[in-house]
């Protein structure tokens, strides 16, 4: 099978990891903008990492012959500094119509503050201006109400349901969501947020319909290959091959593609991996090791 993870960030996994996801079945990933784990001082700072994003992330995941998407937003804790956040806030149309842009995301709430939700409805109307699809990060704390709130707000902005993706479900927010209309993303991580056995268990309650289920693997203790580990435990509980093929793959495609940058021809065509390519002069080899040119050739030499 084929899949596609919908939410991971790549800029803080390793080539390796690249090798493993494209050896195990996965075709195209959307990478989030995201926190990296401290703040960020300046608004330079999110122009190169906005540029990482649509440029050299983007190379890197070719050279291993994964199609490599993005969304682009200013993060909910970061959404707190209001100063550099209304910086942020002027740079963001120079990325949102990029090639490769697939949405506005993730956003959202953390701790529920009035600056995270004054900047998500900034971001709101941005997705709505330009028809892209929103990817909400719904909050760790307190969870079910900021999934409401979140939910609310992007109806109050006039967003259809089917344009968002709410992101980090678990059992007691995939209900409302579902029954909303939006589409429900579950992150699945080692021993936190939602594992393997319970995301089977829910697609055997609810199916296969508006779900999706993604890694979101960072710089934490997280999984890149969350997505094929989770297909083939859906497959050993019995769960039949075409609701495995939509949550692990066809349901991202079509949530995503509405932002028009999504082609799966470009990931089903035969292209072949030259790792000999360079990005602004720059290659994934070191000294001495041997590019790449042969895309069913799995062993990086």
């Amino acid at each position: 099978m084929r899949f596609f993870d919908p939410h991971v960030h790549m800029t803080s996994r390793t080539t390796d990891d690249y090798q493993a996801m494209a050896d195990a079945g996965v075709a195209a990933i959307i990478e989030p903008s995201f926190w990296l784990g401290q703040p960020r001082t300046g608004v330079d700072t999110f122009k190169d990492y906005f540029s990482s994003l649509v440029g050299w992330e983007r190379f890197r995941a070719s050279q291993f012959g994964i199609k490599h998407y993005c969304t682009i937003g200013l993060n909910s804790k970061e959404a707190n500094n209001e100063a550099l956040a209304e910086q942020v806030m002027e740079v963001l149309p120079l990325f949102m119509y990029k090639e490769g842009v697939v949405g506005i995301g993730e956003i959202g709430f953390d701790d529920q503050t009035a600056l995270e939700e004054k900047y998500y409805r900034a971001q709101l109307n941005l997705a709505r201006e330009a028809g892209l699809p929103v990817q909400i990060h719904t909050p760790h704390r307190d969870k079910k109400r900021g999934t409401q709130r979140s939910m609310d707000i992007a109806l109050e902005h006039g967003l259809d349901p089917k344009m968002v993706i709410v992101d980090h479900n678990n059992e007691e927010t995939v209900q409302e969501v579902l029954d909303r209309g939006f589409w429900a993303a579950f992150t699945i991580y080692p021993f936190t947020k939602m594992g393997n056995e319970r995301m089977v268990a829910l697609v055997k309650q609810y199916g296969s319909e508006r779900i999706m289920v993604n890694s979101a693997a960072d710089w934490g203790i997280s999984d890149p290959l969350a997505v094929p580990k989770t297909a083939a435990l859906m497959h050993e509980s019995g769960i039949d091959l075409n609701d495995i093929h939509l949550v692990t793959y066809r349901n991202a495609i079509t949530a995503f593609a509405q932002s028009g940058q999504i082609n799966e021809a470009d990931w089903e065509s035969a292209a072949v991996v030259d790792q000999r390519e360079k990005f602004n002069g720059s290659s994934i080899l070191r000294g001495g090791q041997q590019p790449r040119v042969d895309k069913h050739n799995k062993i990086i030499r």
